[in-house]
């Protein structure tokens, strides 16, 4: 177990040193670093067999480490998003818009980035993990103007200074929750360990844990996009280069929330569900809100991923303030989420390569420029709108009978509105992209066809979640399920 997670954590460190110390950069540099993304992906899925085996993995002094089922899901997801974003980043191919430099900047500090977040849900150790969290900001905004602009200069200090408001303010939660442990039990090498803080949650003092539970939330939330702490994502992600997108948005945003979930599951215990529930209701549907608004008469298809995001998060948190049956909504939803936001802006970067443009009234005729890119593209529209046969839409149906069961048919009905709201935005931008006649100059053809195995398969992923192809999977997200709703 310990070399597999080593495998895990390791093969994304050793992609970064071989980058940044192998000179002049090289290709096979690149593809070291894909393989050795595939290498942190099958140790993932490993983890994940071992827990579905019934064992709880644990490394360092104190069991500082430590993976269950609600870390292998979250391992999973990243490296998956991980290793798509290594075989498909720049550094790799022969036509490449960006300069070797530029490439061996990507490589160091996506693997980075990669190595900070499978750091930060494999911790049992709160502080590691909110270190990890915090270090996940520094190798993602090295990696936004990596085509140095105003703009995206601009997106990279705003999404520092946020995320650092945010982090800090995660900061001030971790240490009313230690304290309040230290006063509990006395100074111990686990007073900081999740399953510590879990085990001793029913006699801490509710009014602090229940003030460090909303510090956490606002904290975490900020980097998990969830409003009013949104406003850094759009820009980020509108310049952000599309294989890095595809990790902030298909992973980052899961691993904050990733931390507010742990941290609810002690608050639970200590306060009741009652106010952790509120609060993520209200936050979710504020996103909800801001998200379904903000798509409407969006002209940038980036920033229309980039809002989409916003809602899928805002989901995900109604799901979590819905008891169990909404956790596994939640849960089920963070995973088709990943598969499909990864695949987006990815074939977003496709398309900018092409079209040269981000503004959607500037692309058209994309079915007959790149006919598999576009149908992807438009698979991948459909499968974020929530439509059948994709996975979201089962989350979603999930999530929508979660809150009928618990006795909130309003606040379903006001979802339904925003959820459809966003739907038709979304739906009309995706018509007008993929047909009528192509700008003048643009070359027909698909380019990388390689490039595009990868991508068909998140698109198969995504129909096999929503037909209930789970398998071993479902008996892990059960699992995972069980973890968040003790």
């Amino acid at each position: 177990m310990r070399l597999t997670y080593l495998a895990l954590v390791g093969a994304p460190l050793a992609a970064a040193l071989a980058a940044a110390l192998v000179r002049p950069y090289l290709r096979g540099v690149g593809a070291a670093g894909a393989l050795l993304s595939t290498l942190s992906l099958v140790a993932a899925l490993r983890l994940a067999g071992q827990v579905l085996a019934g064992a709880t993995p644990t490394w360092g002094p104190s069991e500082m480490m430590r993976v269950d089922a609600l870390s292998a899901l979250l391992a999973v997801c990243v490296a998956f998003v991980a290793a798509l974003a290594a075989w498909l980043g720049p550094g790799l191919g022969r036509d490449e818009r960006y300069t070797p430099a530029q490439a061996r900047r990507f490589r160091i500090f996506s693997s980075l980035f990669a190595f900070t977040m499978l750091i930060a849900v494999t911790a049992n150790n709160v502080a590691i993990m909110w270190v990890a969290v915090e270090a996940t900001t520094i190798a993602s905004a090295l990696l936004i103007p990596l085509h140095v602009s105003k703009a995206s200069v601009e997106a990279s200090w705003k999404y520092i200074l946020i995320g650092s408001v945010g982090i800090a303010l995660a900061f001030v939660g971790t240490v009313l929750g230690y304290f309040d442990y230290v006063h509990l039990a006395g100074e111990r090498e686990s007073a900081l360990n999740w399953t510590s803080l879990m085990a001793a949650a029913p006699s801490m003092h509710p009014r602090v844990m229940a003030l460090a539970f909303v510090f956490i939330v606002i904290g975490y939330g900020t980097k998990a996009g969830l409003a009013p702490m949104h406003t850094w994502l759009p820009d980020a992600h509108a310049e952000a280069p599309a294989p890095l997108s595809a990790m902030m948005s298909g992973v980052l945003l899961a691993v904050a929330l990733y931390a507010i979930i742990r941290w609810k599951v002690v608050v639970d215990l200590t306060v009741g569900s009652t106010l952790p529930d509120r609060l993520l209701l209200v936050l979710g549907l504020a996103s909800l809100a801001v998200a379904a608004l903000s798509l409407i008469g969006q002209r940038q298809y980036k920033r229309l991923l980039a809002y989409s995001s916003i809602e899928h998060t805002g989901l995900m948190c109604v799901g979590l303030g819905l008891g169990p049956l909404g956790a596994f909504a939640a849960l089920l939803h963070l995973v088709n989420h990943a598969v499909a936001k990864g695949m987006m802006f990815l074939l977003s970067g496709r398309i900018l390569d092409r079209y040269h443009t981000t503004e959607m009234g500037e692309v058209s005729g994309l079915l007959r420029v790149m006919p598999v890119t576009g149908g992807l593209f438009a698979a991948g529209m459909l499968a974020l709108a929530g439509l059948p046969p994709f996975g979201i839409f089962f989350s979603k149906l999930s999530l929508v009978r979660a809150g009928f069961a618990t006795g909130h048919p309003w606040l379903m009905a006001f979802v339904l509105v925003l959820l459809l709201a966003a739907v038709i935005a979304m739906l009309a931008q995706i018509n007008r992209m993929l047909y009528g006649a192509p700008p003048d100059g643009v070359r027909v053809g698909e380019g990388n066809r390689w490039g595009l195995v990868p991508l068909a398969l998140c698109a198969i992923l995504l129909v096999a979640f929503g037909l209930g192809g789970f398998g071993a999977f479902q008996t892990l997200l059960d699992r995972a399920v069980a973890i968040v709703s003790r």
